[in-house]
C-alpha cells in the first residue's frame, strides 16, 4: 500500500514537473514573439515540436501571422513613402524651376555675358538644373506604368536574362511548365536590378530556383542585418554611388501585379544572399 501511495506521489510530481515545464516553454514564446513585434521583426517561425495538436495549430497560426504582419507593413510603407516622394518632388519643383528659368534668361543676356557676374550664375543654373534632374528621376517611385500581365514561361525567361550576364556563373532550377502571369517587361526590370545589385556585391553566381516561390540567390557580400532591414526604404543605399532606388522600385512593380519580394530570412546553400519572389497573400 505504502509502495502504490509512493508511486502517485512520484508520478504526480513528475506530471507536475512536465505541466511547469511545458507552460515555461509557452511563456518564453510568447516572450519571444513579443520581443520579435517590438523590434518590428516579423521573421519569426517558432517550431512546433513538443506540442500539443491545439498548441501546434496556434503556433502555426502565429507563424504565418508573422509573415501576413511583414507584407502588410511593406504595402503601407511603400504607400507611405510614394505620398512623401510626391509632395517633396512637388515642392522642389516648384522652388528649382523659376531659379531655373531665372538664371536661364540672365545667361541669355549680352550684359551677363563675359562679365564677372556669369560664372556665378551658370553655377546657379548647373545647380539648379541638376536638382531638377535628380529630382525628376525620383518621380518614377510614384508613377509606375500600369502593369500589362501576360503568361511568360518562367524557364525561358531566365534563361534570357543570364544572356545578359555571360561572365555569371547560372544555376536555373525551374520546371519547363512553370508560368508566371506578369508583366514582361516590369518584370524584367526587377530581375536585371536583382542581378545588377548581385554583380556591385562582387557576385560570381546566381541561382534561380523555383520551388511554389522564385528565389533568386548570389554569392556576393552577405547584407549586414543592421541594412537588411532598411534595404526597401527609397533612397536607402550602401554603395558610395547607389541611387537607393532599385530595390524600392522592385518591390513597387511586384506589390501593383499581386506579388511580394523579400530578402530570405536565410540563403540558400553556398549563396550568401536570396531574394524571395511570393504572391502577396
Amino acid at each position: 500500500m505504502i509502495i502504490i501511495v509512493i508511486s502517485v506521489l512520484v508520478l504526480l510530481l513528475i506530471c507536475s514537473y512536465m505541466f511547469y515545464h511545458h507552460q515555461c516553454v509557452l511563456r518564453d514564446r510568447a516572450q519571444m514573439m513579443k520581443d520579435a513585434i517590438r523590434f518590428h521583426d516579423f521573421n519569426f517561425k517558432l517550431p512546433t515540436r513538443g506540442l500539443l495538436f491545439g498548441e501546434r495549430a496556434l503556433q502555426e497560426v502565429l507563424n504565418d501571422m508573422g509573415g501576413n504582419i511583414q507584407k502588410l507593413e511593406a504595402h503601407n510603407e511603400v504607400e507611405s513613402w510614394q505620398r512623401l516622394t510626391r509632395v517633396l518632388t512637388h515642392e522642389i519643383m516648384n522652388a528649382t524651376a523659376p531659379i531655373q528659368s531665372i538664371s536661364q534668361a540672365y545667361l541669355n543676356t549680352p550684359e551677363i555675358k563675359q562679365s564677372p557676374y556669369e560664372e556665378g550664375i551658370r553655377a546657379i543654373y548647373d545647380t539648379s538644373s541638376g536638382l531638377s534632374l535628380f529630382v525628376d528621376s525620383y518621380r518614377k517611385l510614384t508613377q509606375l506604368q500600369e502593369p500589362a500581365p501576360t503568361n511568360i514561361n518562367l524557364l525561358q525567361f531566365a534563361h534570357k536574362i543570364s544572356t545578359l550576364y555571360p561572365t555569371l556563373e547560372w544555376l536555373i532550377d525551374i520546371a519547363p511548365e512553370v508560368e508566371l502571369r506578369i508583366d514582361e517587361n516590369l518584370f524584367r526590370q526587377v530581375f536585371i536590378n536583382l542581378i545588377k545589385n548581385a554583380v556591385e556585391a562582387e557576385a560570381k553566381k546566381i541561382q534561380i530556383k523555383w520551388n511554389g516561390k522564385l528565389l533568386i540567390s548570389n554569392d556576393g557580400h552577405i547584407i549586414p542585418e543592421d541594412a537588411a532591414r532598411e534595404i526597401f526604404i527609397p533612397f536607402f543605399t550602401t554603395k558610395s554611388n547607389g541611387s537607393g532606388i532599385g530595390l524600392s522600385l522592385s518591390r513597387q512593380i511586384l506589390l501593383k501585379q499581386g506579388l511580394m519580394l523579400s530578402l530570405a530570412e536565410r540563403a540558400q546553400t553556398s549563396y550568401n544572399v536570396t531574394f524571395v519572389i511570393e504572391n502577396d497573400v
